[in-house]
């Protein structure tokens, strides 16, 4: 398997600081190409936002660094999945201790995206930043953890409605700010062809999913500039509409 990969993030129109952090990794191995996409959108006072997504960034990586190799070696998927749920509730653990200390509340989404050549995919989730997977269409394969997202499920709000809905952006868990944290976990088998896109909130209330597709389906994503090409004419489509948010994506094409 081969992979093209592009990764934006911008601060936006209207904030001090961007609080989004990202990472991709990608390594070749004895079980071919992995890959590793992660987004965390921080929130929090005294632009402290920004020190909770790159905490649980960095846990990510240090992890694909440093114990990836070894359970690889070992096949059992089961303990991929296992760790990252350890990762993430010990983060949650680390950022909300750091914060009483600072008497600040703060805390981070975390999408992250694990490939495993054309054989394994995996997913973990807190928050609402999103996975969309893109083929013959779009697909989005995460959950929104929002108050609007649970309304939206329970069919009591239509998704036209939450898009002006004043407890949008209203988490309903997010590292570091929630007393347990459960993350959402999607284990698939990647197909070539395949786009996945991973972005934080900030890029996707401006604009369609239409125009989602339109811009990073697999027939007009050919090479990498062009990718970031792309991702960069989108964020800036979304400041044109006057998104106020930080704004970042990371694009991971299977070849």
């Amino acid at each position: 398997m081969e992979v093209l990969t592009a990764a934006y993030s911008d601060i936006g129109i209207k904030k001090a600081t961007n609080q989004d952090s990202l990472c991709v990794k990608v390594a070749d191995t004895s079980l071919g190409k992995v890959v590793l996409a992660v987004i965390c959108d921080g929130m929090g006072g005294l632009s402290k936002g920004e020190v909770a997504s790159a905490s649980v960034v960095h846990a990510f990586s240090e992890w694909f660094e440093q114990e990836l190799p070894v359970q690889l070696a070992n096949g059992d998927m089961d303990e991929i999945r296992y760790r990252w749920d350890r990762i993430i509730k010990e983060q949650n653990q680390r950022i909300a201790e750091y914060g009483r200390r600072i008497r600040i509340q703060l805390g981070t989404t975390l999408t992250a995206l694990l490939l495993i050549d054309s054989d394994f995919m995996l997913i973990g989730h807190v928050g609402d930043s999103r996975v969309y997977r893109l083929d013959q269409q779009l697909e989005t394969l995460t959950e929104d953890q929002t108050v609007v997202g649970r309304e939206i499920s329970r069919g009591t709000l239509t998704p036209e409605q939450a898009k002006s809905d004043p407890r949008r952006n209203v988490l309903l868990q997010c590292i570091g700010a929630s007393k347990l944290v459960e993350p959402q976990f999607i284990a698939g088998t990647p197909k070539r062809g395949e786009v996945y896109l991973l972005c934080s909130d900030g890029f996707r209330h401006m604009i369609s999913e239409a125009e989602i597709y339109n811009a990073f389906s697999p027939a007009v994503l050919r090479d990498e500039a062009f990718m970031e090409q792309k991702a960069r004419e989108l964020v800036e489509l979304n400041k044109q509409r006057q998104e106020t948010d930080n704004i970042t994506l990371v694009l991971v094409k299977i070849q």
